[in-house]
């Protein structure tokens, strides 16, 4: 034979070979777990979740800034709300308004379980107030959603949490190990060495506390409806979340007055300085985690797609290049370069002495801050630049994807429902997980509620609201994981 017709025959087996594979690369076969029904009581947590909405806990950088009444408020309000939690748990208020429940277990041999949210939320962009369709702090239920500043981002996490330990302890449940409920006051403001978490993390530290898992906020249930392609729900577990540092890169030069500039200004310099940042971007590759991500997702993928899917370690090259293209997809792939604030001359006609930019990264797990500041003065061509870190914290480690706490999660959303796709995924903004690796390496982040990606977009901004529809099953996954996890 030619060599061309071996290419051919190659082709064509490998062609008849892919489509052999594609109608056995479906989802492995999992049995789902046999879950009991769960009593839940929504109308309870419906209304406990808009009382919590309507009181301001907004944290801001600086304490003195903060109207620490609205946390007493919460505090008040969640104590006459859970009055079996506050009588039955030990409670203590650490760092300013953190609070900190411990449940005691039967076994204190068995290492605890913790699960955490946040009391606090953002403020309200000012000027923005008449665009709400129901205002920020009201709380109001029309029946589809309830409105209002931590709808998403997470009281309805924390009431969630509160709402199926107080069920349980009403139907007589008693944990084999301690269950902490660990609420900071501080998580959105990213705050010192000072903030909740690290006080509460601190203070386990001191007792000798080594935590069995953690949960936070991070995933959701996102429908994932391509017509003809999928239909299915994808339950992403936030096994690692990214860094995120903020640099000032400044340059120097003589200043003087606008009618006899030099050739270059400072803010010229500079110019060329982002311009070699943005065109010099971070490594993109397809971690094990995103490859175990598209892999489950393209087993579940209708036939003809599944052509493709199959092919993904292969197309791993391909599938690469293109997601560096696509923002939204190359955040997950990559350490990001945003510039975003910039300084220069006080005033129009005074050549600048130094110009600066503010770049914000958000950090791959596998790297540090240091390694992203080395890369800037690689990068930037100008010998005279000026490096300054401003405020940074480094990327979590990755939680693993074996082991009971994983599996619980699994085996809970998948017995909840079929058409649920669990996978492992890299949460880009920032938690309080991680602050929890000294004293626990299963560290999850999970919000078990059915949300679309359009109001997962209202979080931080205008018209957050939740889905009244998702709080049962909310509820439901709540119970069950604290079963699973500290039942035994």
């Amino acid at each position: 034979m030619e060599w061309w017709q071996w290419l051919l025959a190659a082709i064509g087996a490998f062609i008849l070979i892919t489509l052999i594979r594609a109608v056995f690369f479906t989802p492995k076969k999992k049995e789902a777990a046999a879950l009991e029904p769960e009593q839940v009581d929504v109308k309870r947590y419906e209304e406990h979740l808009s009382q919590a909405i309507q009181i301001p806990t907004i944290s801001y950088p600086d304490p003195k800034d903060v109207d620490w009444t609205q946390f007493e408020k919460f505090h008040a309000f969640l104590e006459k709300s859970y009055p079996l939690i506050h009588s039955k748990l030990e409670k203590e208020v650490v760092s300013y308004a953190t609070l900190m429940f411990r449940w005691k277990g039967k076994n204190p041999d068995l290492d605890p379980i913790a699960m955490l949210a946040h009391q606090d939320v953002v403020p309200v962009t000012e000027g923005t107030e008449q665009d709400w369709e129901h205002p920020a702090f009201e709380g109001y239920n029309d029946g589809e959603f309830i409105w209002g500043r931590g709808a998403l981002d997470i009281k309805n996490h924390l009431i969630g949490v509160m709402e199926s330990v107080e069920t349980l302890l009403e139907e007589g449940f008693e944990p084999e190990r301690d269950v902490y409920l660990c609420f900071a006051h501080d998580e959105e403001v990213m705050s010192t060495v000072e903030s909740g978490a690290n006080t509460v993390v601190n203070i386990l530290s001191e007792r000798g506390i080594h935590l069995d898992s953690v949960i936070d906020e991070g995933g959701a249930i996102l429908p994932v409806q391509i017509k003809g392609v999928m239909n299915k729900y994808l339950a992403g577990i936030g096994v690692a979340e990214k860094g995120y540092a903020d640099f000032e890169v400044a340059v120097t030069a003589k200043g003087g007055h606008s009618s006899q500039p030099p050739k270059h200004t400072a803010l010229g310099q500079l110019a060329d300085v982002i311009k070699n940042l943005e065109n010099h971007q971070f490594k993109s590759k397809l971690s094990p985690m995103m490859m175990d991500l598209f892999m489950k997702i393209g087993r579940n993928v209708s036939y003809p797609a599944r052509i493709v899917t199959c092919n993904l370690p292969i197309l791993k090259p391909l599938v690469t290049s293109i997601m560096k293209t696509i923002p939204p997809a190359a955040c997950m792939i990559r350490t990001t370069t945003a510039v975003t604030q910039s300084q220069g001359s006080p005033a129009a006609n005074v050549l600048p002495q130094r110009a600066s930019v503010v770049v914000n990264f958000r950090i791959m797990p596998g790297m540090t801050i240091a390694d992203v500041e080395k890369h800037i003065k690689k990068v930037a061509g100008n010998k005279n630049v000026e490096v300054n870190l401003i405020k940074g914290k480094e990327p979590s480690k990755y939680s693993p994807t074996t082991g009971r706490t994983f599996k619980a999660l699994e085996d809970i959303c998948y017995g909840m429902n079929t058409d649920n796709i669990v996978a492992p995924y890299l949460v880009m903004g920032g938690t309080d997980a991680c602050k929890y690796e000294p004293v626990c390496e299963n560290i999850y982040r999970y919000s078990p509620f059915l949300v679309n990606t359009g109001l997962l977009l209202c979080t931080h901004g205008t018209n957050e609201r939740i889905p009244v529809a998702g709080l049962a099953d909310g509820l439901a996954f709540f119970k069950r994981y604290i079963k699973m996890l500290a039942g035994s």
